[in-house]
């Protein structure tokens, strides 16, 4: 059975930026459905799997997203450049010199990112951020036919490449899509760990679609599972890199001092009982916990807990520098204490506890 780091590995490398996870959204449920008694599918894409503890019990929803940020292809040039839209939150100043794979019916194709070079800008225009409508792909065709016959049209996914890799750390990892292929993975290693073991709910494990485009995909997967409590997993951001100081440092988690719970988002604003039991779990389990806040951004759980008269969701998620980039940072030991603390949840979730969370 591959290993919690095979597992992310190979969740990050894959293709799946939103509204095209089917690629990443097969090796997920490879990886799930030996661990499942059934997997189910809504009609967005989302996926769980589903492990019964007590039937009578609570249902418990655990779930990543499979989407990563990306671009689309929106129209040719003529001399065969690829312009396009942003999918999901990017930073002008992240995009440029990067390179891509541009995903065409007639295979994948490598691609960086460019613009007018600085050379020949004006000094003026020079100190000036350059904007998204002015970056353009190199694919290296030389006319609009000549990508067109290497299979390009107009809504063709636009992946960022960058393979994962374990740093001189060994601990620290790097890569694309840890937003959220981290949350993911985790699922999956709950699962992993529930192996043979008593629960006293029934758990769904998985991950949605569409969330950096909106949570989308959290909205269908809470109707087909119709959960009694959620966690959603997802990053959140690093506080630990220069420049971070003052009141926003202390709102914010550092990379490897324990998974994070998300107190605060644009999108919730937590089941105060269900916050506080997460924390009193982890005391117990003697597992570090951070908190952080955040004014704007969500996580499904924005989605989740609105879902049907309400059910009570928290996020828990890793300390992650350089999200919304080509090349992210996360700690190993937040990985696995998360998978440590969400499976002393599940088997501590029953009747008589989500009950008293959802009265709150």
């Amino acid at each position: 059975m591959a290993t919690h780091i095979d597992v992310l590995r190979e969740l990050c490398d894959a293709y799946g930026i939103s509204g095209y996870e089917s690629g990443v959204r097969k090796l997920f449920e490879q990886h799930l459905a030996p661990l499942s008694e059934q997997v189910l599918r809504d009609r967005s894409g989302g996926i769980v799997g589903v492990k019964t503890g007590d039937a009578t019990g609570p249902k418990v929803l655990v779930a990543g997203h499979l989407d990563e940020i990306g671009f689309m292809v929106t129209h040719i040039t003529p001399e065969g450049f690829l312009k396009f839209q942003t999918i999901g939150g990017w930073w002008s100043q992240v995009v440029l010199s990067q390179r891509v794979i541009v995903q065409t019916r007639k295979g994948n194709l490598l691609g960086v990112t460019g613009s007018k070079p600085p050379h020949i800008l004006p000094a003026e225009e020079r100190k000036k951020v350059v904007e998204l409508k002015d970056v353009f792909i190199d694919i290296g065709a030389t006319s609009k036919e000549h990508a067109e016959e290497l299979g390009v049209r107009p809504g063709d996914a636009i992946v960022p490449y960058s393979p994962f890799t374990q740093m001189g750390n060994p601990k620290m990892y790097m890569s694309k899509a840890l937003d959220n292929r981290l949350g993911c993975a985790t699922a999956i290693g709950v699962l992993k760990e529930l192996q043979g073991q008593s629960h006293p709910n029934t758990l769904y494990a998985g991950a949605t679609v569409q969330e950096e485009v909106g949570l989308r995909g959290a909205r269908t997967l809470a109707h087909l599972v119709n959960p009694d409590i959620a966690i959603s997993v997802d990053v959140g951001i690093a506080g630990d890199t220069p420049g971070i100081d003052g009141d926003q440092r202390g709102q914010l988690a550092d990379a490897g001092k324990g998974p994070l719970l998300m107190i605060y988002d644009g999108s919730m604003i937590p089941n105060n009982r269900f916050r506080d039991f997460v924390l009193d779990t982890a005391a117990t389990e003697k597992i570090p916990v951070q908190v952080e806040s955040m004014s704007g951004g969500g996580t499904d759980a924005g989605a989740f807990h609105l879902h049907g008269i309400g059910v009570p969701s928290v996020n828990i998620g890793f300390a992650t520098r350089y999200i919304h980039s080509h090349n992210a940072i996360v700690h190993e030991d937040d990985y696995f204490q998360a998978i440590q603390l969400i499976t002393a949840l599940v088997k501590a979730l029953d009747k008589s506890v989500v009950k008293e969370i959802q009265e709150w």
